[in-house]
């Protein structure tokens, strides 16, 4: 069995670099970018490969993964202050922010790396780095085995080469390049730690690898209307940049399509002399922003070998799925998509794993739904209800519970994202509302029904009307009672 599902892979290897390479000569282009599939097709420069039997294709890719996980170190920037998800970043980092109830932002980069066989890699914190280190610890140390050179480090800042904090990205590297040269790798990947997407990271490594480019860019083909938020390149047909703008107030289209420009995704893989290089000359230059998107990449186009490289998602739906969720609004939004039919971002997917921390729980109990025609019932419609949680009497509608939550009697909670150890109290109603992590909701409360007066008592309001309770907020139920405070515990 073993040996025959090698064989179906290799050939599937097979199939998959010859669809890369259709159409090549020798000495042709590089690759295209077909923008309706949104993939680039690049056109590797390979040897004469037809007489190649399953076990030289077996020999090849095995000697491909081997050198990948050998040569190339990964860094992963999870410093971000998320300021724009506030509260939900005032006692985490975004990279820590749970998402789909079970999971954290930086889960799915991690997985990724996992899934890619990338297991080198450095973890650059910087902004309330605690949550972030103590989930690293829990969930992730237990995949890496140091024995055989694999290991996830989490790098707080060292402050050796300067005392201040991080600039932008490319200083963030920089001031780690001391405990990035001591790996002595020969290509470095530098990913953002708090963005959602599937992605395997091999083959891009491969082609850099193959291209002997300076730089390689994730690309993801995005409509002009959206990519002003992110830095936008422009190719040739061998797949080269020959454009960049980071953030432009008016994007350029692709020459295919006049709705959509290609735009980079913030992953980037390095040869890594070359990245040291221009990582010390930029130090040295006073008008920089010390930023990749900003300064590095758009210097380094005219000079240097540049090439874009498409987004592969391994979501496996008809459209890519990459999502920033660097708003509460689109925080929100993402999480729901989960409850849906088909959702978009598919996490039952057991071909590429998005792996989490396991708590020791008992499964998710619902109660009191034996009682004739009493109203009293534990009941969740089109939610997800993690490990731990109690709906005791309560009901729940479209909503994201997390471990441990307990719904008490008469309560609801409709179109919700409940955090870790949520308490909502009996006869409580919750609409459309985020509960931070350890909230005690006093019985009969109503939140999520009045915006304004939801505002008024200190809660954060969304333009679109989603309320955001953090940790700390001091909560007065409907009738006559004592204030009540939010529960203290950890992030």
């Amino acid at each position: 069995m073993a040996a025959a599902g090698l064989e179906i892979l290799v050939r599937y290897s097979v199939l998959l670099f010859r669809a890369w390479g259709a159409g090549s000569e020798p000495g042709g282009p590089r690759g295209t970018i077909d923008c309706d599939q949104n993939r680039f097709r690049p056109k590797l420069i390979r040897n004469d490969i037809t007489g190649w039997s399953v076990q030289d294709w077996a020999t090849h890719l095995t000697m491909e993964r081997v050198a990948r996980m050998r040569d190339t170190l990964t860094v992963i920037l999870a410093g971000g202050r998320g300021s724009r998800l506030e509260p939900l970043t005032r006692d985490r980092a975004k990279p820590a922010v749970p998402f789909g109830g079970l999971y954290r932002i930086i889960d799915f980069v991690l997985s990724n790396c996992l899934n890619s066989d990338m297991r080198r890699l450095l973890l650059l914190t910087q902004y309330k780095a605690q949550s972030l280190d103590r989930h690293i610890n829990m969930a992730w140390r237990n995949y890496f085995c140091r024995e055989l050179g694999e290991f996830i480090d989490v790098v707080p800042p060292q402050q050796r080469i300067a005392g201040n904090w991080y600039s932008g990205t490319a200083d963030a590297v920089y001031q780690n390049i001391y405990a990035i040269e001591r790996e002595q790798p020969e290509h470095i990947v530098i990913l953002a730690g708090d963005h959602i997407y599937k992605m395997n990271y091999g083959p891009m490594v491969d082609h850099h690898r193959k291209l002997d480019a300076d730089i390689t860019i994730g690309a993801l083909r995005v409509r002009v209307d959206e990519a002003r938020q992110f830095g936008v390149m422009q190719t040739d047909l061998d797949g080269r940049v020959i454009g960049f703008q980071e953030k432009p107030e008016n994007p350029i289209a692709t020459p295919e399509d006049p709705e959509f420009c290609l735009a980079s995704m913030g992953i980037y893989v390095f040869n890594a002399r070359f990245l040291y290089e221009q990582l010390c000359a930029d130090a040295t230059r006073m008008d920089s922003d010390h930023d990749f998107g900003k300064n590095i990449i758009p210097q380094a186009i005219d000079s240097h070998l540049v090439c874009a490289f498409p987004f592969l998602d391994e979501n496996r739906k008809s459209d890519a799925y990459w999502r920033d969720v660097g708003t509460i609004d689109a925080y929100y939004e993402a999480t729901m998509d989960l409850i849906s039919i088909d959702p978009q971002l598919n996490l039952y997917d057991k071909h590429w794993p998005v792996r989490a921390f396991q708590p020791m729980l008992p499964p998710p109990k619902f109660v009191f739904g034996s009682e004739g025609i009493s109203t009293r019932r534990g009941t969740a419609m089109d939610s997800l209800v993690c490990q731990g949680a109690i709906i005791s009497g309560g009901s729940v509608a479209r909503s994201v519970i997390g471990p441990g939550v307990r719904i008490n009697s008469y309560s609801s909670v409709e179109d919700s994202i409940l955090f870790d150890e949520v308490n909502v109290g009996r006869r409580s109603r919750l609409r459309r509302v985020i509960v931070d992590k350890g909230v005690s909701i006093p019985p009969e409360t109503e939140i999520g029904f009045d915006p304004i007066a939801d505002a008024e008592r200190g809660f954060k309001v969304t333009e679109s009307g989603l309320v955001v309770i953090s940790r700390g907020e001091l909560i007065t139920p409907h009738c006559p009672a004592e204030p009540a405070t939010v529960g203290q515990a950890g992030v």
